[in-house]
């Protein structure tokens, strides 16, 4: 049978023979990954699709090293390598000792501590030089501590350095990269006042003025705008063509006319004055900035979802041993069946959330379609989060209230969630539009 699929995958099989048929028998023997799949992370050029109408091949390709592939059986999702257990290790012990002491603190000051911001720069710009799904190992393990710090290290890490690694040119690169690893974070400037969900109908012009651009507008909900020195701003350079004017411009902090709103606002950047920039400070191509947020969401909607995940996962962790030690009518609290029930139901949600997230994660890291699976990651594990902070709080009773315990904070934390890269109405409606692709693609 691997022979006749290794001829199918080459192409070289019987005309007569149809990828169909292959999937079928491959199902039959229970090797549908072994197979077509290609079973490894590492070998998804070749896609299953399975509808209502079957399973059948879609997008394909010969994978490489395909003698390897036929003999691999995949991993768990949740099995990391040793780069990536090492890296979630330290970053534990690190939240754990060095910024769970200062949670209470920085969340009545709306302080954090920057750290972890420069995961997949290259070391040659003083970067760790690791991968993406290391990255959202990352915000996970933050999350379970304190959801401020990792969100930051999200829009650092999937945003703010993936733009510049992706689109900069040397001298940018050069000129940024080693400061956004060491010195300061970049923030990220796409929503405005008038413009959420639909972002692309954004009011921020920027108008040519010589070799210079005007940017003229304001910005909303800009996450570590007081901590950030630069801004990477979307602006329409050319509003006569619409969203398809939309360019990133840097900005740097400090620039004239460039003005950063009240912390306790919770606006962020608020450029109501004009400011002036030059026109090599264009981030990628003119008139494509509208793209790169597309695909700068889409990844980054995969570090939210690992970051609502490591939220829920300290909240149940921080309330379990509660009820472990707690008692009532002479026995513990975990005694009762109610609570044993909830708390098992709890985790499986988490963990369900947990495989999503990355699935997301390795799928995008392999270079396969992953934006269907980011937004189910992203929905999910947030509204996981919310349901599960919000039942910590009642299985603690009255103490779960308090600021005595972080449960009430995790509660407070996660509901953003469901609302900021995406609320969970766009994810539904993106999770919808492949869905009806995929069913138009067999019919």
């Amino acid at each position: 049978f691997k022979h006749f699929l290794l001829n199918v995958l080459l192409g070289s099989a019987d005309k007569d023979c149809q990828p169909c048929s292959v999937v079928n028998m491959a199902a039959a023997g229970g090797v549908v990954r072994t197979g077509l799949a290609c079973a490894s992370r590492r070998y998804l050029n070749s896609r299953l699709l399975c509808t209502r109408a079957g399973t059948r091949l879609c997008n394909h390709q010969v994978a490489p090293q395909i003698d390897r592939a036929m003999g691999f059986r995949p991993a768990p999702l949740t099995l990391l390598s040793e780069d990536e257990m090492m890296m979630k290790e330290t970053v534990s012990k690190f939240a754990s000792e060095k910024i769970a002491p200062l949670v209470s603190k920085m969340d009545a000051e709306s302080n954090i501590d920057e750290s972890f911001m420069a995961v997949e720069i290259e070391e040659k710009y003083g970067g760790c030089g690791s991968t993406f799904f290391v990255a959202n190992l990352v915000v996970e393990e933050l999350a379970k501590v304190d959801a401020s710090v990792s969100v930051m290290c999200d829009i650092q890490n999937t945003l703010v350095n993936t733009l510049f690694r992706k689109l900069g040119t040397e001298e940018q690169k050069n000129m940024y990269l080693p400061k956004l690893a060491t010195e300061y974070t970049g923030s990220f400037c796409l929503s405005e006042a008038e413009s959420g969900s639909d972002a692309f109908s954004m009011k921020t012009t920027a108008i040519k003025d010589g070799s210079n651009f005007v940017i003229n507008g304001s910005k909303m909900w800009i996450s570590s705008a007081p901590h950030s020195g630069v801004f990477l701003v979307m602006a329409n350079a050319n509003p006569a063509v619409g969203y398809k004017g939309i360019t990133c411009f840097l900005v740097d902090a400090g620039t004239p006319g460039l003005s950063i709103g009240k912390k306790e606002d919770k606006l962020g950047l608020r450029a109501s004055n004009t400011c002036t920039v030059p026109e090599e400070n264009i981030l990628g191509q003119f008139g494509q900035g509208y793209k790169y947020a597309i695909e700068m969401l889409n990844e980054g909607r995969i570090g939210i979802g690992a970051q609502m995940v490591g939220l829920a996962q300290g909240c149940l962790d921080a309330t379990v041993p509660y009820i472990l030690q707690r008692k009532q009518f002479g026995k513990r609290l975990f005694d009762f069946q109610a609570m044993q029930h909830a708390v098992a139901y709890l985790a499986t949600e988490i963990e369900a959330a947990r495989l999503l997230v990355y699935n997301s994660a390795r799928l995008k890291e392999a270079g396969q379609p992953f934006i269907k699976q980011a937004a189910m990651a992203k929905l999910y594990s947030s509204e996981v989060a919310t349901r599960v902070t919000s039942k910590c709080i009642e299985l603690m009773g009255g103490v779960g209230f308090t600021k005595d315990y972080p449960v009430e904070k995790f509660y407070r934390d996660c509901k953003i969630g469901t609302i900021y890269e995406g609320t969970s109405h766009i994810q539904l409606n993106t999770i919808a539009k492949l869905i009806e692709k995929d069913y138009n693609c067999t019919m």
